[in-house]
């Protein structure tokens, strides 16, 4: 799995960066979000199948603390980058005469790298705050990596300050980016069903279904694990941190696979771009072997 996220994420932003057809503020955002998938896959996956082939089950302090801040990261800025692609498909879809001049390069360029800011940030500030404290519960995570949740609650002093500043990450972060989303769809679903063409209103449901499908996907996860409250009984507890890891897989892996599969079989002109490379790769060796045989 964790190949086929290299490979297709990899793939993606090579299409994006070689087509000249595909030079344009989605797939750039698109291309930001492929490498995004692999940064985190990245941060987490190779240490789980070390552990899994090996009989150390250790990670040293350091290295816990740029896992969290790399997961923390990634996953911030996705939620922020998502919002900034909701907001290109408003634009071309609401706007389409001055989409040219609100996403020019000068306008989509610094959003993604805001959105990058903004998630590192975030991520410095929360990392910073638990590894600041206490942990003197034996350091055995109860999880496959050391995602943050897992790590606070071995600290053996108050996390008050860690939970009212995870709070306020959840909204900025969780809350503002979904509302954002949520209202720039009203406006697209509103102006595509005043479009007297079929064959409009179906080529404009295309160009935003994949991204709403990886906004569903993405944030179901997310506030799936995070806002969902908390069992005080020790045995909901043990079935809550199972449901814990098996969430955080789900968005540590196969999240990163669907989303190059999603945009793939969703977008002809990803479809085009890819049989275009492919061509181009399987004629340079028939040249090459032609004028090696002449």
């Amino acid at each position: 799995m964790y190949l086929m996220i290299l490979l297709g994420n990899g793939v993606l932003i090579l299409v994006t960066t070689l087509n000249s057809h595909l030079h344009t503020p989605m797939y750039f955002f698109l291309a930001n979000l492929s490498f995004l998938d692999i940064c985190y896959t990245t941060s987490s996956v190779p240490l789980i199948l070390d552990s899994f082939l090996t009989p150390r089950k250790t990670i040293s302090f350091s290295a816990c603390a740029v896992q969290m801040f790399l997961s923390f990261a990634m996953g911030a800025t996705e939620c922020v980058l998502l919002s900034v692609m909701a907001f290109d498909r408003y634009v071309a879809i609401c706007n389409p005469l001055r989409y040219p001049v609100v996403m020019s390069k000068a306008a989509y360029v610094p959003m993604a790298i805001s959105s990058w800011a903004a998630g590192s940030i975030t991520a410095t500030v929360q990392t910073s705050l638990a590894m600041q404290l206490p942990f003197c519960e034996g350091n055995v995570i109860n999880h496959f990596t050391c995602e943050i949740l897992a790590v606070l609650k071995l600290a053996c002093a108050d996390i008050s300050i860690n939970v009212i500043s995870m709070g306020v990450a959840n909204v900025i972060f969780l809350g503002v980016p979904v509302l954002f989303i949520f209202v720039s769809y009203v406006f697209i679903l509103t102006t595509i069903l005043r479009l007297s063409s079929a064959e409009g209103r179906k080529k404009a449901f295309s160009t935003c279904s994949a991204h709403l499908t990886v906004v569903v996907v993405f944030y179901g996860t997310i506030l799936f694990m995070y806002g969902k409250p908390k069992s005080k009984d020790p045995r909901g507890a043990d079935k809550q941190d199972l449901a814990d890891k098996l969430i955080s897989l789900f968005y540590g892996v196969v999240t990163p696979i669907l989303n190059p599969i999603i945009y793939s079989l969703r977008n002809k002109d990803v479809k085009a771009a890819v049989r275009s490379l492919v061509r181009q790769k399987w004629r340079f060796p028939m040249i090459l072997c032609s004028v090696t045989s002449t």
